[in-house]
């Protein structure tokens, strides 16, 4: 006979979570009490704890805060930062524009990192089935452009002919792997990855950040689709802090092109709607 909850328990068990315990005087995170987590955690180190349910060591701290650091920001010429100071320029509140930035970050701008580490995900089983690493990676990049795509996510950027944040990642994933912190082959997946796609494409093809991040999320045990996730929250300090810089400036209503610029017309010619089609 199946037991009927009372109302109460029922409501308590709708949201239920072992992420936060909270009651009047109480605030525990994953077990810990935040009196205890004030002061003594970095912000970094809760974002970990959150999503883990620990706390990480020295160095995984340092390379998780290392990555997140790196992805920032890009400039105004990124779409989600655009879009941040355009809506702030009209007036909304920054919550808002921040909320339009975000909205943009999907699979073609911010979603490569989480692309990234399914395709490094894809070798990393290939190696624990008995592959070697080369034989690994030539599977899965024979199977990707044999599908039709082109270009690996995570390797080459349009404007950065060598991505600078790409190199300093990798170095401190280098020296986490020396001191244990992280688990899997991702950063010799990457480095083979970058190495087999200059070798296919008869020029180097240098890893950017998102390959570096994925690498890095891969080797600390993230899932991939966290990937993105952790993207929006790195790239919205950039998009706090230009929505913060637009809100200073006078300029109202401010759009994608400078004032007195005007796009291609690219339809029908001028026509008068009492004269016949030819």
């Amino acid at each position: 006979m199946t037991s009927v909850l009372d109302p109460k328990e029922q409501a308590a068990q709708w949201w239920a979570t072992d992420i936060i315990k909270m009651s009047p005087g109480v605030i525990q995170f994953h077990g810990y009490p935040i009196q205890e987590l004030i002061g003594q955690l970095s912000f970094t180190a809760m974002i970990w704890l959150m999503l883990k349910g620990d706390v990480p060591n020295p160095e995984q701290e340092t390379l998780f805060n290392a990555a997140l650091m790196a992805g920032v920001d890009h400039g105004p010429q990124a779409p989600s930062i655009a879009i941040a100071r355009m809506a702030m320029s009209c007036g909304v509140g920054i919550n808002n524009a921040m909320a339009s930035a975000a909205n943009v970050l999907g699979d073609v701008h911010g979603g490569a990192g989480e692309q990234c580490l399914e395709f490094f995900q894809r070798i990393q089983q290939g190696i624990e089935k008995g592959l070697d690493l080369d034989s690994a990676i030539q599977n899965e990049l024979h199977a990707f452009f044999a599908s039709g795509k082109k270009y690996v996510p995570g390797f080459g950027h349009r404007f950065h002919p060598i991505d600078p944040r790409s190199r300093p990642l990798m170095q401190l994933l280098e020296t986490a792997e020396h001191a244990h912190a992280t688990t899997g082959n991702y950063r010799e997946i990457a480095l083979g990855v970058e190495h087999h796609i200059a070798s296919l494409k008869s020029r180097p093809v240098p890893m950017n950040i998102d390959g570096a991040t994925a690498a890095i999320y891969g080797a600390l045990g993230f899932p991939a689709a966290l990937c993105r996730g952790l993207f929006v929250l790195s790239r919205s300090v950039g998009i706090l802090t230009h929505a913060w810089e637009q809100n200073q400036a006078s300029t109202r209503n401010k759009g994608p092109m400078p004032k007195g610029w005007l796009w291609s017309y690219t339809g029908t010619p001028e026509r008068n709607l009492n004269t016949p089609e030819a």
